[in-house]
């Protein structure tokens, strides 16, 4: 019953944005890209919204999927930073959070973030650009169906890249043709490995800093990911979420992604799901397992509106932000909690304890500059050209080590 009333606000939401609703005071569009749980989470929060400005100003809600003209700019965009191109044909200017706030009106403390949230969405000087409305954990899911056929322990997964390839010997000689894949490989298998094993991203140059995500854990994790995708223990389907639709198929057994993607499989309840940590290499001197980096959609303003329409943006803003929303949002979707106040729901909406240990420990923690890229046009390039490069380790055409070094050259060429 809950998810058919969820469906009609989202039917009415689509009617009303296809009619104008003119019968509404000031409105502003938020364009996106979300789905299933997350889409009518999203839906829910903003029917509700609207229902208490009493007809004064509404959000209108934008599925990019059914944008015309993906160039005439919204309000609002709840996107990765990632997807900036996909979303406006371009990169436009987004407006700092803090400026959209003090326009519209609406007070707004940074410091309610929690560290690692803010770090996100911060710029270099530590300012939040955006809300961090839809991030996640990198985490390791495994079937655990798939380790019982073949003799192993369910509640022992992997702690370590190492174990992590007797896992999936285990797994390939057991019949399983896809022991592991995974997503979002750059943040989670290059990025990530930065953070977890004390190396930073940016290096000091005669020019400048400059991106080193070629260091010698970096080239032995792609050497060892390379040996294991020649012997059929890992398979790769694409720079962005393309193994998700593997593990949740079952076909592939083991999965590195996002967080996230649990209350999907919570829902689908195809097979018993383990979730751990993302694995480390504990042979690496100061290594700290639990130092991942959340990262996902976060809500950008655009430039360009009129101070009613600012208005409008600041007050939705400040509603997401207040704890019983939070609340709401964290229990529908599984992101993590942007505030204190929230951390608590995730363990309360079922979320796999081991995502909730791992956003306790994490998300309190102090910044780490070093060990993160800004969001920005050179991180999504650098993402795009690693894609490209790592593309030609998976088909034998370059060493890892020449295929790191080679999109570190690009990456730094202006």
């Amino acid at each position: 019953m809950r998810r058919l009333l969820g469906v009609v606000r989202w039917m009415s939401l689509v009617c009303m944005v296809a009619t104008g609703a003119t019968a509404f005071g000031q409105e502003v569009t938020l364009r996106h890209a979300q789905s299933a749980a997350a889409l009518d989470a999203l839906a829910t929060l903003v029917v509700r919204f609207n229902d208490e400005q009493k007809g004064k100003a509404r959000v209108a809600l934008e599925d990019l999927s059914g944008v015309a003209d993906v160039h005439r700019l919204p309000h609002m965009a709840l996107l990765d930073d990632e997807d900036v191109r996909l979303f406006f044909g371009s990169r436009p200017r987004f407006l700092p959070l803090t400026d959209v706030m003090k326009t519209g009106g609406q007070a707004f403390n940074a410091a309610r973030l929690l560290p690692q949230m803010a770090d996100a969405v911060d710029d270099l000087r530590g300012r939040p650009q955006a809300l961090p409305l839809a991030l996640v954990l990198p985490v390791l899911f495994y079937n655990k169906e798939a380790f019982t056929r073949a003799g192993l322990d369910p509640e022992k997964p992997p702690r370590t890249w190492w174990e992590t390839q007797q896992v999936a010997g285990r797994l390939f000689d057991a019949g399983y043709g896809c022991p592991l894949t995974t997503s979002r490989f750059s943040w989670v298998h290059l990025e990530n490995l930065s953070s977890q094993h004390g190396e930073p991203v940016l290096a000091k140059g005669s020019h400048g800093d400059r991106f080193a995500l070629n260091n010698l854990v970096h080239v032995k994790h792609l050497a060892l990911l390379t040996s294991w995708h020649k012997s059929s223990y890992f398979h790769y389907f694409g720079p962005g979420r393309e193994g998700d639709a593997k593990f949740v198929s079952g076909e592939c057994a083991m999965l590195t992604g996002e967080s996230g993607l649990y209350a999907e499989l919570r829902q689908r309840r195809q097979f018993p799901v383990g979730v751990a940590e993302l694995p480390y290499y504990e042979d690496v001197f100061g290594v700290s397992p639990a130092n991942v980096l959340p990262d996902g959609a976060a809500l950008w303003t655009l430039p360009g509106m009129k101070k009613a329409e600012y208005a409008v943006v600041a007050s939705f803003i400040a509603f997401l932000m207040r704890p019983d929303v939070q609340r709401q949002w964290v229990r529908a979707t599984g992101f993590l909690p942007m505030t204190s106040a929230a951390l608590d729901e995730m363990a309360a909406s079922g979320v796999s304890p081991a995502i909730v240990d791992a956003a306790r420990r994490r998300l309190n923690m102090s910044k780490q500059d070093k060990s993160r890229l800004r969001p920005g046009e050179s991180r999504g390039r650098l993402r795009a050209i690693l894609g490209e490069e790592v593309e030609l380790v998976w088909k034998n055409v370059k060493p890892a080590k020449e295929a790191l070094d080679t999109a570190m050259r690009r990456a730094n060429t202006p």
